[in-house]
């Protein structure tokens, strides 16, 4: 299987500035893995989007994948408790 290319939404780095550097050490090799298997097990489909979520502790990764184009879009990244309000 051929490796995606991984992209972040600029919005995503003022969310990763909020983050501790130790969670965010982990939630960053979360996304790397998602090059190899950009669906791996854990992760969900948003209803009605073409977006999913990945768990990383208490914070949860949004992104999208484009198979055609081989990428993977990272569109935010927040602690559980703030994407859910």
């Amino acid at each position: 299987m051929a490796g995606y290319d991984i992209y972040f939404k600029e919005s995503v780095w003022k969310d990763a500035r909020k983050i501790p550097k130790k969670d965010l050490r982990n939630i960053m090799a979360k996304i790397k893995s998602l090059a190899e298997n950009p669906r791996p097990e854990g992760c969900e489909k948003l209803t009605g989007q073409d977006r999913y979520r990945l768990r990383q502790g208490t914070y949860r990764i949004f992104y999208s994948i484009q198979d055609s184009k081989l990428t993977v879009w990272v569109v935010k990244i927040g602690h559980r408790k703030e994407v859910y309000r």
